[in-house]
């Protein structure tokens, strides 16, 4: 005999029924195991997946005490893991952080510090570069999110540092 699966809908409703708040704190714990998540997220999660709102909020209440969830350090790991792994400008990195629910005095703190610990590219100390290249490498950037002040600068770095390796004589 097959055993018929639980709805989506029966699901919701078995957990609207849920008054234990341990069972709620460990839905969110789970949540949690994969990656950090945002306060919104975890909140969406929970209450998405038919929770009771009050017992939501005590379940996040206790995840912030013991330090399982925590918005600025989750927008300083996001952005770091970014900068790591696909660097994005600070409009790309605003919008996705925008979209975790994270406070936009919190994204400010997060990337003037970004900012502050020299991760925005400096100046070319050249501009002069084939146009459809430094075309071609501004739109890269521009893509990803980075601005166009330094998608400018950047596209006229690497293509400068390209025509220095290809000529060791080629004045900086």
């Amino acid at each position: 005999m097959t055993r018929r699966r639980e709805t989506y809908a029966e699901r919701r409703e078995r957990r609207a029924a849920v008054d234990d708040p341990a069972v709620v704190l460990e839905a969110a714990a789970r949540f949690l195991e994969a990656r950090s998540r945002s306060v919104v997220e975890v909140r969406r999660r929970l209450t998405s997946a038919g929770y009771q709102p009050d017992l939501v909020q005590g379940a996040i209440e206790r995840l912030t005490e013991l330090g399982m969830l925590d918005d600025e350090a989750f927008a300083r790991a996001w952005v770091e893991s970014r900068d790591r792994a696909r660097p994005r400008g600070e409009h790309a990195l605003r919008d996705e952080l925008r979209l975790k629910g994270i406070d936009r005095s919190i994204v400010d703190h997060v990337l003037e510090e970004r900012r502050s610990a020299g991760s925005e590219v400096a100046p070319p100390d050249r501009a002069a570069a084939p146009r459809r290249r430094r075309e071609r490498a501004y739109a890269l950037l521009a893509r990803n999110g980075f601005d166009p002040e330094t998608c400018r600068d950047v596209a006229a770095r690497v293509i400068a540092t390209a025509d220095e390796e290809l000529d060791p004589a080629f004045p900086a």
